[in-house]
């Protein structure tokens, strides 16, 4: 955690991340225009580029979104999580580049423009106004401006790579910046339309358009099949309540040490952590990126978040100082070897005294 924002701090997992990551699009780059130049194609090198560029981006998408569900399925694939913000804005960079080209002030280099530029770089207008206006054939699918699509998906992709640092994170709050992330699946579908009414009419080679539809059957599907396992955890039934309204969640013997057992508690994850001989339970979510706590374990006395090591004190359900991150607490109870929790949340940050094992 820190309490000030800095520049990017790589660590040398942080390299390792990135250095596969841009050694992995490089290599791809390489080896689609060296195929593609050889195989007798009509278009000139710039045209191959686009393509390239384009096509590094879609499935660069489509692994971005496979790491979320894939993590619930595997804890394996958290190390491709942690840094996923970097895959992301890596993403952004491939779609600009093969819309627009890459030519900023600051870069001792540049890329040749992408399409803007091509399609609509010889008439009167300007190529954005052309992009918008050479096309209105709305009604008609066969002519749909498939390009309109593209450039709302590229809108919504630069917000979130120009909100992915923390400083927005904090600022805008956890469930709003996630809520505006969230807009991704937006812009996929917006990604899918773009290519089924662009690409796939023009080139209309049967390797293309399995390719795309494996990926959308990928997507959906996995999506679909994780959702689904956590809404039949999520419907595991808690056992019976007592006159105080303290429902049974199972036995003590269930938690190992320094772990937790994720219950849901009238809709909401509740993470039982058992540590130092006591039982704290608190709200599964964390304030950074909405990782799960319960998946993570107690480290020196702090629960502490399996994606990205956010840590609260367990009975305080608050960040050790001077960390400021608070998440809601709940009362334990132990009745023999069963352990009993209120399903009504203390405000966070509330401390609530460890239940006692015997």
């Amino acid at each position: 955690m820190s309490v000030s924002y800095k520049s990017i701090q790589w660590n040398r997992q942080k390299l390792i991340y990135d250095a596969l990551l841009l050694g992995t699009v490089g290599l791809y780059l390489y080896i689609f225009l060296t195929v593609a130049s050889k195989t007798g194609t009509s278009l000139d090198l710039r045209g191959i580029r686009i393509r390239a560029y384009g096509s590094a981006a879609f499935i660069l998408l489509n692994v971005i979104l496979s790491i979320g569900p894939l993590t619930r399925l595997d804890k394996r694939f958290y190390p491709l999580l942690f840094n996923r913000r970097h895959m992301g804005v890596t993403f952004f960079f491939l779609a600009l580049i093969h819309a627009i080209g890459l030519n900023l002030p600051f870069l001792p280099f540049k890329v040749d423009g992408g399409v803007l530029t091509w399609y609509h770089d010889f008439g009167n207008l300007k190529p954005l106004v052309s992009l918008f206006v050479s096309n209105t054939e709305y009604g008609d699918l066969i002519r749909f401006p498939f390009e309109s699509l593209g450039a709302a998906a590229l809108v919504i992709f630069f917000v979130m790579a120009a909100t992915s640092h923390d400083f927005w994170l904090v600022n805008l709050t956890a469930p709003i910046w996630k809520a505006l992330h969230m807009g991704v699946y937006v812009a996929y579908g917006l990604v899918v339309s773009h290519v089924i009414l662009g690409p796939l009419q023009t080139n209309q080679h049967p390797c293309l358009t399995i390719g795309v539809a494996i990926s959308v059957i990928w997507i959906v599907g996995l999506h679909l099949f994780t959702a689904l396992r956590e809404s039949k955890l999520d419907a595991k039934a808690a056992g019976s309540t007592d006159d105080a309204g303290f429902i049974d969640v199972g036995t003590i013997a269930e938690i190992p040490e320094n772990r937790a057992k994720i219950v849901t508690l009238a809709g909401e994850r509740v993470a039982i952590f058992k540590y130092e001989g006591k039982l704290s339970a608190v709200s599964n979510v964390c304030q950074h990126q909405n990782g799960p706590l319960g998946e993570g374990k107690v480290v020196d006395g702090c629960i502490t978040c399996p994606w990205h090591g956010y840590q609260y004190l367990p009975a305080e359900g608050a960040s050790p100082p001077p960390f400021t991150e608070k998440i809601p607490t709940f009362e334990v109870r132990v009745a023999g070897d069963r352990i009993w929790v209120n399903p009504i949340p203390k405000p966070p940050g509330t401390r609530v005294e460890p239940a006692l094992l015997a």
